[in-house]
């Protein structure tokens, strides 16, 4: 399979399938395709996984592209402004991405629920207890809010990141919590009490605009509804 990801602020993955050949999305995801593409609507490992991607913030129900006839192509448009990454999961590999991260894949990718073990870093590490965490063997799209950033730490190297810049972690590195040192710097400081804390090592993406983030600036200037009553 041969894929392009093309356009800007919002991307979009192309994928051109020989016949046979197949794709996964969330329900809604596909873009456009060719009319040779036959859907099929499925569980995808059982409704025991399906449930688990409802409370990762994806759809229980998942469906299955596959060319039929000859060649073919289908697109998965981005749904925020950043980018789109194409992750290559091989076997061994176990990557823990943010909630609703997932945009595509091909079948051999197995996408089930990672649990955030500390209570602090689910409570308080801006990730909340319930991760994505993909498996397997085959190609894998997420998406990206604003521009990724990709690094590499070595064993015990860490890293501090503020809440909703983690999109994707090696499931060999560890994460955990920080307070934010000084009264000064948590009461005028604007960073909140807390930062993650990701250990090597372990490969990270992160991400340059949370969509939470940018909630929050554009809610300062939507004005409140309300007025003086008469």
């Amino acid at each position: 399979m041969r894929y392009e990801i093309k356009g800007t602020p919002f991307p979009v993955a192309v994928c051109y399938l020989e016949n046979g050949e197949q794709m996964i999305t969330e329900g809604g995801g596909m873009s456009w395709m060719s009319p040779n593409m036959e859907m099929d609507t499925t569980t995808n490992g059982g409704i025991g996984k399906a449930i688990g991607r409802m409370f990762s913030h994806d759809k229980m129900f998942q469906n299955r592209y596959t060319c039929r006839g000859g060649n073919g192509m289908i697109a998965f448009a981005s749904c925020f402004p950043g980018d789109i990454k194409a992750i290559e999961v091989n076997l061994g590999d176990e990557y823990i991405c943010a909630k609703s991260s997932f945009l595509a894949s091909t079948p051999g990718v197995d996408m089930s629920v990672f649990f955030r073990k500390k209570l602090g870093a689910g409570l308080f590490g801006g990730e909340g207890f319930i991760m994505q965490k993909f498996t397997g063997q085959g190609l894998l799209f997420i998406e990206i809010d604003g521009t990724p950033f990709e690094y590499e730490l070595q064993a015990g190297e860490k890293m501090l990141i503020d809440t909703g810049h983690l999109v994707m972690m090696s499931a060999s590195c560890k994460m955990d919590i920080q307070t934010v040192k000084g009264v000064k710097n948590v009461l005028f400081g604007g960073e909140g009490l807390f930062n993650t804390v990701l250990e090597g090592p372990g490969r990270v993406v992160l991400q340059s605009m949370p969509i939470s983030n940018l909630a929050g600036t554009l809610a300062k200037y939507i004005p409140t509804s309300g007025g003086n009553g008469g």
